[in-house]
């Protein structure tokens, strides 16, 4: 799924350069492949729960992307529900019937997919965190970004999955350091560091992400903003 979700990324790339560029014919052409790719991804099943999240994710991009057209809303909308169904729909009673008074309802059994549930925290939290959150496969690559990293990179979650770390920190910093935490970081190890950029220091967390086998399968990144450099801040004083 992953790789589809790269594809579609690109293409959109591609369709925005075509259309900055006036090239109205590849806009054409590019975007004769958008439809089977989205068909491909909402007919694969997810075999994690990032994939999970990522797909329902998508799902609510594409709505947001033809908010004005109801045929596709609609459409999109019955394609949500049959994917809710068939993650979630055996683990608890359906809340269109009807329920008794003295109804005592059973916890659902927990949902156990392939990623641990305990590494990857719920995704409505982590949107909502300050900090900058996000998820990178073992080849360096985005799986999930929150709003707040989304922002400061200027792109959208979907433009960020499957990109390579390197055309956001650029190859000296990725090779001078980053690269080295991030494999100790798929080696199992917490990283955990202050590092300065733009006069300011921040720290930078990284947690194995592991499946249920234990086996790592990414990294988890929490960039936290410690405030601007003491020493900047206090030349700043000095010359007020």
């Amino acid at each position: 799924m992953l790789e589809l979700f790269r594809a579609f990324s690109l293409r959109c790339v591609q369709i925005e350069e075509a259309i900055r560029l006036g090239d109205d014919e590849r806009v054409e052409a590019l975007d004769r492949d958008i439809q089977p790719l989205v068909e491909a991804i909402l007919a694969c099943r997810a075999s994690s729960l990032i994939e999970v999240y990522m797909q329902l994710q998508f799902i609510s991009y594409l709505i947001g992307q033809d908010a004005d057209d109801g045929a596709f809303v609609t459409q999109y909308a019955a394609v949500l529900s049959y994917l809710l169904d068939r993650y979630f729909g055996a683990h608890g009673p359906d809340w269109r019937g009807p329920l008794t008074a003295d109804m005592k309802l059973r916890q659902p059994p927990a949902y156990i997919p392939d990623t641990d549930n305990g590494q990857f925290l719920n995704a409505a939290i982590l949107q909502t965190l300050p900090d900058r959150v996000a998820v990178l496969t073992k080849d360096y690559r985005y799986l999930y970004s929150n709003s707040a990293n989304c922002a400061h990179l200027g792109k959208t979650a979907m433009q960020l999955i499957g990109r390579h770390i390197v055309e956001f920190i650029g190859e000296d910093r990725f090779a001078h350091g980053v690269k080295e935490k991030l494999d100790a970081c798929f080696g199992g190890m917490s990283v955990d560091y202050v590092y300065e950029r733009d006069e300011r220091h921040n720290r930078c967390r990284m947690v194995p992400l592991r499946d249920a086998a234990k086996k790592v399968m990414g990294a988890l990144i929490t960039i936290q903003g410690l405030g601007q450099n003491l020493g900047a801040a206090a030349t700043a004083d000095a010359g007020a």
